[in-house]
């Protein structure tokens, strides 16, 4: 078979951004070499001056399929994150019925994902009340670690768990060096809040905003941290959006904690003060908070205080969303964002002085990292898969319905101007989109092992 060879002014490699030439042979990196190095035996796509940079790892996705296929599912799913660069996405364990808390609701899980993906996906598992015999199972089944909640998720099938539950579970997880995500916030905060707002209008941002106070995250980052130095589990804190925690996080990774942080397109781009009354759809969980909070984000995540960046691509029905009445408190709480997250970050990042190599960073290699993969993806060097994504950064769109992939069409970034326009996508070398088209047959890859 013929190789193929992707060569560009702006390739995004582990030491450099520059001109290059990325050689491909049987699905994976064989050489990086000089812009003009071209064997006369294969296929050359030229970038121009387009960025060339890894595929991104979304590793916080919710899929809902199987038993939520009607919010979201594999085929949709995956359409979306080949539209928006993602090569790989991690799926999360809750949201779909079964839940993957168990070896059986893991089967059915892989059973509904085969033969859909356009990209290649991953597999959490789920940590809830007096499932620690599950956990090694699955970790040998091939999750890639473990999620739980310290509050209600939301689903009733998916429980949170409480500090007794994680003192059974998190000496399991330290033995099987698995890593454990954490919807962190506690209840008790938000029920602390909840007498003060019982006669408050639901339609006011405000009023959902103070209902989740900061201290609900800050008091359920500082019990991970006790337990993570008490057991020695890795802690993995999800979708962060309270800057209140960061003195206590920096403190945490000065010390030697096994902890990292991810945060949310959204949290670094929206601020409380521009949600409209009754705009359901920018409710997610921890909510977006203030201007001043959202610069704060920024500055830990150039610091390296916050890792790396996902979606939580958190779909529903439109009618889950109550846009018709217009009720924060009562509206499902994610925002649905999977194809948009490198323009989104990439109108963010340029206007603060960031450029394509912390995109790549923060959205392809700390990714892979956390889901152990980064052994053949996240980044472009030789031997790793040829995932790529081949970008505009100058070119702009606007985020309307025609465009958006997911199974639904509501998301906050509707009618939005971003900058960075998705050209062209491989995964394993193989061409999955191509300027607006789909350009194969779902060939994605369960990553199990």
């Amino acid at each position: 078979m013929k190789g193929l060879v992707i060569t560009g002014n702006r390739v995004v490699t582990p030491d450099s951004i520059g001109p290059a030439s990325i050689h491909i042979r049987g699905g994976q990196i064989a050489v990086i070499a000089g812009r003009n190095e071209l064997p006369s035996d294969c296929e050359v796509l030229d970038a121009g001056n387009s960025v060339v940079m890894p595929g991104l790892v979304d590793a916080h996705v919710h899929v809902n399929e199987p038993g939520r296929t009607e919010w979201e599912g594999y085929a949709t799913a995956t359409r979306a994150a080949a539209a928006g660069g993602v090569t790989t996405l991690v799926d999360m364990p809750l949201n779909s019925i079964p839940p993957t808390t168990t070896l059986a609701g893991f089967d059915e899980k892989l059973a509904a994902a085969r033969g859909q993906c356009r990209v290649d996906v991953a597999f959490w598992g789920g940590v809830v009340p007096g499932n620690t015999p599950e956990l090694r199972p699955l970790i040998k089944a091939g999750v890639r670690g473990f999620k739980c909640f310290l509050i209600h998720s939301g689903v009733d099938e998916f429980p949170n768990v409480t500090e007794a539950d994680l003192r059974s579970a998190m000496p399991e997880l330290a033995k099987l060096d698995a890593v454990l995500l954490v919807h962190a916030e506690l209840p008790e905060p938000i029920e602390s809040v909840s007498h003060t707002l019982a006669r408050a209008d639901p339609i006011h941002y405000r009023t959902f905003l103070q209902s989740r106070p900061r201290a609900a995250e800050n008091e359920a980052i500082a019990l991970m941290i006790r337990l993570s130095r008490e057991t020695g589990a890795r802690i993995h804190i999800v979708h962060h959006s309270s800057s209140d925690a960061m003195p206590m996080l920096r403190q945490a990774k000065a010390d030697g904690v096994r902890i990292t942080v991810e945060t949310c397109p959204h949290y670094l781009t929206f601020g409380a003060e521009e949600i409209p009354d009754g705009a359901t759809e920018f409710k997610c969980c921890p909510p977006v908070r203030e201007r001043e909070n959202r610069e704060q984000l920024w500055a830990a995540l150039s610091e390296g205080v916050i890792d790396l960046i996902v979606s939580d691509h958190s779909p529903c029905t439109p009618h889950l969303k109550l846009k018709e009445q217009g009720d924060f408190m009562q509206a499902w709480g994610g925002i649905a964002s999977l194809q948009f997250g490198l323009p989104v970050m990439w109108t963010n990042a340029r206007e603060r002085g960031f450029g394509p190599r912390h995109l790549t960073e923060w959205m392809s290699r700390r990714p892979a990292q956390l889901a152990g993969l980064d052994h053949r993806k996240g980044e472009l060097k030789p031997g790793y898969d040829a995932d790529l994504v081949v970008w505009n950064p100058e070119a702009t769109f606007r985020v309307e319905p025609s465009i958006i992939q997911h199974k639904h069409k509501l998301t906050p970034y509707n009618g939005r101007t971003l900058s960075g326009v998705v050209e062209t996508v491989f995964v394993r070398g193989q061409k999955v989109y191509d300027h607006g088209q789909f350009t194969a047959a779902p060939k994605g890859q369960l990553l199990t092992s």
